[in-house]
């Protein structure tokens, strides 16, 4: 089971690229979205969210503890749940995937007020919420520039 762990963790091995991981997470999942995911239904997208946050907490967890490590940086599913959630049921235009993956880089590296609080939660959802956070923030910036368009 701990390899099916660090595989879900590693978002299928993106997380162990030796620079920026989260942000080549971050980029496949745009491409993703944009080329694949975009069509399904909300409903759909909804449940494929679901699902990367509750096995992103529990791959988190098990993968950071067997690694020992708090938050270790090979653990992105956090970035693609975060991703996800920014693009959830935006047009793909690329526009609004590119300002959307660059609000949600910045929240994340940077980890505003509450952002950073939140990696104090225990175990995978610590890993998670902050990402989940982060994606609100921009998520919320992406639907404010879209309004004013």
């Amino acid at each position: 089971m701990k390899i099916v762990w660090r595989i879900v963790a590693s978002f299928f091995g993106l997380g162990f690229f030796p620079v920026a991981p989260g942000t080549l997470t971050s980029l496949a999942i745009v491409l993703l979205y944009k080329y694949l995911i975009h069509v399904l239904a909300l409903p759909y997208l909804l449940l494929i969210f679901l699902l990367l946050c509750v096995l992103g907490v529990l791959a988190a967890a098990a993968y950071s503890s067997e690694l020992k490590e708090t938050d270790p940086r090979q653990v992105v599913i956090d970035e693609a749940a975060g991703q996800f959630l920014v693009l959830l049921s935006i047009t793909p235009d690329w526009t609004l995937l590119v300002i959307g993956f660059l609000l949600f880089r910045l929240f994340d590296i940077l980890k505003p007020f509450p952002i950073r609080r939140l990696e104090r939660l225990p175990g995978g959802w610590g890993i998670m919420a902050d990402d989940i956070a982060a994606a609100l923030m921009a998520k919320a910036l992406l639907h404010l520039f879209i309004y004013l368009q």
